[in-house]
């Protein structure tokens, strides 16, 4: 028995590229509006209740209306962030912790994490949950993504020649994904995040810089590389580069077309000062590979298929 699955807002970026994920499964069948139904109300909720799985790719106020839609009737996943730090939704990140994966697995309501906040919360949870971080611990984030992650009106940018070489933005620590961070990373203070977009279309790179002494219960550069090679033991889409392995150039693009998140940490161990990055692609594990993830842990099948 196949599973009915309905992307609603399939055209949009992240639609497209979870609908090219799932095309061609035989385990899945797509419920497909055309184009003339795509916006109609009636329609949408005949597809909604139907679904076994609705994957919702909407604006935050679209999605809300698609929950009240179905009624009931469907399992969702959505990948806005209107419901990203709501209790009565599971966080869709199956790697972050120990229980994650069950929660999801069992869960009515899964909310798709977003791309930035997928990079900083791998770095930062595992962390927290060994105790490495002070109560008042406030984390710099910085991070460079694709354009691709703006949308379509950034992506007419950059492909039309208007978008420039590289953006700074979000300078009034307004960013959507800042309050996912810090609820998942369970940080008391909000983090100072500063992204950027490159003239790249797919990759991200999400960088924390640390100081030793600001730490708790570390001694060295190893002891953190150590928490985080054992806090990701066995997964299959989170790697771990070795110490002493790190480039001296890290390409944000390098993990493109996967759904593999890359872990890395160089510094100087006279001084203590480090620091982590992680790499994805932000249409990949930040995004239409993530949901695919968690689609597939939801159908209780394994949760590599089509990635």
């Amino acid at each position: 028995m196949t599973a009915k699955v309905f992307i609603d807002g399939e055209v949009g970026t992240t639609g497209l590229q979870i609908r090219q994920r799932l095309e061609g499964r035989d385990d899945i069948t797509l419920i497909h509006l055309d184009e003339a139904n795509r916006k109609d109300i009636a329609a949408r909720q005949s597809a909604l209740q139907e679904a076994d799985i609705s994957i919702l790719c909407l604006p935050d106020a679209a999605s809300i209306e698609a929950v009240k839609l179905a009624q009931g009737q469907t399992r969702f996943i959505d990948a806005s962030t209107a419901h990203r730090v709501n209790p009565d939704w599971v966080f869709g990140f199956p790697e972050m912790t120990a229980k994650q994966r069950q929660a999801i697995e069992t869960a009515q309501f899964v909310s798709n994490p977003g791309c930035y906040s997928t990079g900083a919360i791998a770095l930062l949870r595992p962390l927290q949950e060994a105790g490495l971080l002070p109560a008042d611990f406030r984390a710099y984030i910085n991070a460079v993504s694709g354009y691709t992650g703006g949308g379509k009106a950034l992506i007419a940018e950059f492909e039309n020649g208007t978008g420039g070489e590289h953006f700074i933005y979000g300078l009034s620590q307004m960013h959507k994904h800042l309050p996912e961070i810090s609820k998942y990373s369970m940080l008391n203070e909000q983090p100072i995040f500063v992204p950027s977009v490159g003239k790249f279309a797919q990759g991200m790179a999400v960088q924390i810089p640390l100081h030793l002494a600001a730490l708790q219960n570390v001694k060295d550069l190893e002891t953190v590389h150590g928490v985080l090679t054992d806090h990701y033991k066995g997964q299959k889409f989170i790697k771990i580069c070795p110490m002493g392995a790190v480039a001296d150039r890290l390409d944000p693009q390098i993990h493109n077309g996967s759904n593999v998140l890359e872990i890395s940490l160089a510094g100087d161990p006279d001084t203590g000062r480090l620091v982590l990055t992680s790499i994805l692609d932000n249409l990949g594990k930040g995004a239409s590979g993530a949901a695919v993830q968690n689609l597939n842990l939801m159908l209780g099948i394994d949760e590599t298929a089509g990635l």
